[in-house]
């Protein structure tokens, strides 16, 4: 794990989080940043940078656990659509640098805009729970 990781530091319950679903590989919680309500990031407990570097069986792990999560999402917020996203370098957009992957509901009305909304810790915090009854 990395020190100044902000994931890292959730993973070692040093930061806040809504956690959605944990397992000893995974954890899964509500971004602060949310695209849309649900929008929730899927994270390898250990600290891989980027898909480059993690290796393939954990990744696939990890996948599996996205499209558990995502079926859940679904339930939970009931959108027209789900994307499914994973940056790798600046360049692709991604800004924290251990491997995650985006979670996010959508409906017509996004047209692939990323504007996101405004959700307290408490709106967090509840979207969490209803996601998680769907697991």
């Amino acid at each position: 794990m990395s020190e100044s990781c902000i994931f890292c530091k959730i993973v070692r319950e040093e930061a806040p989080a809504n956690v959605v679903y944990e397992d000893e590989k995974v954890i899964a919680f509500m971004s602060i940043q949310p695209i849309n309500v649900g929008h929730t990031l899927v994270v390898p407990k250990k600290h891989h940078e980027n898909i480059y570097e993690i290796p393939e069986d954990e990744v696939a792990y990890l996948y599996r656990i996205v499209k558990k999560l995502a079926h859940a999402v679904k339930k939970a917020v009931n959108p027209e659509g789900i994307r499914i996203i994973q940056n790798n370098g600046a360049a692709a957009g991604q800004v924290i640098f251990h491997l995650h992957v985006h979670i996010i509901p959508l409906s017509q009305g996004h047209h692939g805009v990323h504007y996101p909304v405004d959700r307290g810790l408490d709106e967090l915090k509840d979207d969490a729970q209803k996601i998680r009854q769907f697991i």
